[in-house]
């Protein structure tokens, strides 16, 4: 099975998964800590070499302040959790603004390499496509001038995309990195995780023809 590099997961639906059960909103966020975990031994297991999280972007801190409190420290969470399974770990995001939780700072200067340093991890937190290209130039046209403009130039071109709750859409996802990925979507909310869609992701995106525009 051909095993694609770069994996991104877009881990929506912690609220809707919530209210289905009857909890707060802002419940949903710890149920998918869990779920980052398994993700990321799987990705190991098969051999994926960058793995790339959607922890929360600059748009999702308009959201109640209860909410926005019960994802930011289930981002910290996770990257604790995750600094624990031998990976080179990089955050990445808007660290000016007051948003950005401190407690991840020292993550974000350059990757940080734990234990037997098996796979790129990357987090993105408090990250906004507009701050990501902030730096361009309209002039710049080369690829590899572009890329190293992205305040987001330390990962990779991203080959799948797994989004979890049932939307169809990249919700600024690194524009620049995203631009010929293959997208797989799952009904099921991120809560529900289990290891078989991650198989099946991988299943489908080696059915896919990668031509990247050629």
């Amino acid at each position: 099975m051909r095993i694609p590099k770069h994996i991104a997961i877009i881990p929506d639906g912690n609220r809707r998964w919530a209210n289905r059960l009857g909890l707060d909103k802002y419940m949903g966020y710890d149920h998918g800590l869990n779920p980052g975990v398994d993700v990321l031994r799987l990705a190991k297991e098969y051999g994926v070499k960058e793995l790339t999280y959607y922890g929360f972007t600059t748009d999702n801190c308009k959201r109640p302040t209860i909410e926005v409190k019960a994802f930011t420290t289930a981002c910290i969470d996770a990257v604790r959790m995750i600094q624990k399974e031998n990976v080179n770990l990089l955050v990445v995001g808007n660290t000016e603004s007051n948003m950005f939780p401190k407690e991840l700072l020292p993550y974000t200067k350059s990757r940080v390499s734990i234990g037997k340093d098996e796979i790129k991890v990357n987090f993105l937190v408090n990250y906004g496509w507009e701050w990501d290209l902030s730096n361009m130039n309209i002039h710049s046209t080369n690829r590899n001038t572009i890329m190293s403009l992205l305040n987001s130039k330390d990962i990779s071109r991203i080959d799948l995309i797994i989004r979890w709750g049932g939307r169809k859409r990249l919700s600024g996802l690194l524009p620049v990195q995203a631009v010929y990925a293959d997208i797989y979507t799952i009904d099921k909310m991120w809560p529900e995780f289990t290891k078989q869609q991650f198989i099946e992701a991988l299943k489908w995106y080696d059915t896919q023809d990668v031509t990247l525009g050629g």
